[in-house]
């Protein structure tokens, strides 16, 4: 997910656009306690059709949707908004009496024709449609974009990470619903083209001059599958990969911007380069590296990542949104977290590979500068995981309990800190496991999974031969950063930890021209220094910890906006 003013967002994030008809509670809910029957079905195959309507603000839909059950079923419940009513349902090609479903706020309730034992399959139709919640500032706030290009032509999006995806076809709203493929069917005004995820698998032309656009998906995560519709134009090209496959890439842009997306896409064969160097091979290879332009700033949509950024330089020489959400692509649809709780392991990867890209690209200088900008926006309002069962919203929004920009800023520290604490190999070793499944991974031999905070411990102790509890207690499941008190008493330096628990992390210090690591055993440590010598403890920023200037340096931002 974008980053960089959410927080400014989340107060309006809930309020409908005008004559438009409110959320529920439970539509606003993503992730969570689920229904028993949600959790007893195997989600195997979805068929979404739509049929987007841009001067109504409208879309109809057929979503075809196809479970395994895992334990006895009577009934099937479904998310979806109640803005989108449904009109027909049918089970396994019977249609439904009305009277069989309801959907009074937002989880529709769907009585079987009979009872499903573990092991039976199941296929419901679902003919529905209306005007879908308006994102009122997305990618923050969630819902269609109803805009227009600079000549008045229609410009359509979505994004539904923060509500669900619930918001634009009927699903199991929670991290773990992902169906395991999805076919698209996207049924578009004469003239506009309507790029989406996976593969295309044709165009049909309509009588009407209208356009169908076919595309197949491998294992979206739910709110990835996303609808952008335009005029757009496209730049393709071929990328010839490391682990020796042909990778297509793609990227659709208004009119009248040649220029500037000729510049961005000359960006993605580099930055997937590096990713494919140093995390692994792009794990949707067989299908596209695909971006769109759309009316809202970004959001990472499975092989058709959204891009709003303006075309906007940097000092660092790569479009960052680009990248972030390009990031995604490993960290959020290959490897996704099945509980929010532990989503930092989205957006904390997916911050830190900024400054690496920036390592990788120009040094350490760029990447200490990368890592400064991000270090100042650190809060340590709330822990980052909470080791339970929680919704979006309890994650991401501070006025729920969560943790907010923390999951971004300090997540990538975290990992800052963890990197120079194992060293590179086991650092990398650990990363490519929690994506992949395997140290070694290669185009065909992984697919998508699911990760957590205690399996990415787990394997970092694995790697290391060391049980690093201490360490993520600190930096994760309290929100105090450690301090770190150093008094110097005659020839000696005296370092202490204060961190609310364990926490024996070595430090460096120079002394003079040398650098020292000193082991905190125990969380205390010693270290010689002759009288009148400088002394810098951590003089590379390797550590993680509190510091008083930032905290200052936040205290007088704030003041200053008011």
């Amino acid at each position: 997910m974008m980053t960089v003013t959410f927080l400014l967002a989340v107060a309006a994030a809930a309020l409908p656009a005008k004559g438009e008809p409110p959320l529920t509670a439970q539509t606003q809910r993503s992730g969570g306690a689920r229904p028993a029957e949600q959790t007893a079905v195997t989600f195997e195959h979805a068929d979404l059709a739509f049929e987007v309507l841009p001067k109504r603000q409208r879309i109809n839909g057929v979503a075809t949707l196809d479970f395994t059950a895992r334990a006895p079923l009577t009934r099937l419940v479904i998310d979806l908004d109640r803005n989108l009513p449904v009109s027909a349902i049918a089970i396994d090609g019977r249609e439904l009496a009305k009277a069989a479903w309801s959907n009074p706020e937002g989880q529709l309730t769907i009585a079987l024709p009979g009872p499903l034992a573990a092991g039976d399959k199941v296929s419901v139709r679902i003919t529905y449609g209306g005007t879908p919640h308006v994102a009122r500032n997305a990618p923050w706030d969630d819902g269609v974009v109803w805009s227009a290009t600079p000549d008045g032509q229609p410009w359509v999006a979505t994004t539904t990470e923060g509500y669900g995806c619930d918001l634009l076809w009927p699903c199991l709203d929670f991290p773990a619903g992902e169906p395991k493929s999805v076919d698209l069917h996207i049924v578009v005004p004469a003239g506009l083209k309507a790029p989406a995820n996976g593969r295309l698998l044709g165009v049909d032309a309509l009588p009407d001059g209208r356009t169908r656009w076919n595309w197949r998906a491998r294992q979206p995560n739910t709110y990835a599958i996303a609808l952008a519709v335009g005029p757009y134009e496209e730049i393709r090209g071929t990328y010839r990969s490391r682990f020796g496959n042909e990778i297509a890439l793609h990227y659709w842009h208004l009119p009248g911007k040649a220029a500037q997306a000729k510049a961005l896409f000359d960006e993605f064969a580099p930055t997937l380069d590096f990713f494919e160097e140093v995390i692994g091979p792009y794990p949707f290879g067989d299908e596209k590296l695909g971006v769109v332009e759309t009316p809202h700033m970004g959001m990472e949509h499975q092989t058709i990542n959204a891009y709003g950024n303006g075309y906007a330089k940097a000092p660092e020489g790569f479009d960052w949104l680009f990248q972030h959400e390009f990031s995604h692509e490993w960290f959020a649809n290959q490897m996704t977290a099945a509980n929010w709780d532990d989503y930092w392991l989205h957006e904390g990867f997916a911050n830190y590979m900024q400054p690496l890209f920036g390592q990788w690209r120009e040094g350490d200088a760029r990447y200490a500068v990368m890592l400064e900008a991000q270090r100042n926006r650190i809060t340590n309002g709330a822990p980052v995981v909470r080791d339970k069962l929680l919704t979006e919203e309890e994650v991401y929004e501070p006025a729920q309990g969560g943790a907010g920009g923390d999951i971004y800023f300090k997540g990538a520290w975290t990992l800052h800190t963890l990197r120079w604490l194992i060293g590179d190999a086991a650092f990398f070793r650990a990363t490519r496991r929690l994506v992949y499944g395997r140290v070694e991974p290669k185009p065909g031999n992984f697919a998508p999974r699911f990760g957590s905070t205690r399996e990415f411990q787990a394997i970092v102790a694995e790697e290391t031969g060391r049980d690093l509890g201490w360490f993520f207690d600190a930096y994760l499941r309290r929100a105090a950063l450690p301090e770190l008190i150093d008094t110097r008493v005659g020839d000696r330096l005296r370092l202490e930890w204060r961190a609310g628990g364990a926490f024996p992390m070595p430090v460096e210090v120079r002394v003079g021209e040398r650098i020292e690591r000193v082991a905190m055993d125990g969380g205390r440590g010693e270290v010689m220094v002759p009288a009148g010598t400088h002394v810098v403890v951590d003089p590379l920023a390797r550590v993680l910890r509190r510091s008083v200037a930032v905290e200052q340096f936040q205290a007088w931002q704030a003041k200053a906006r008011k």
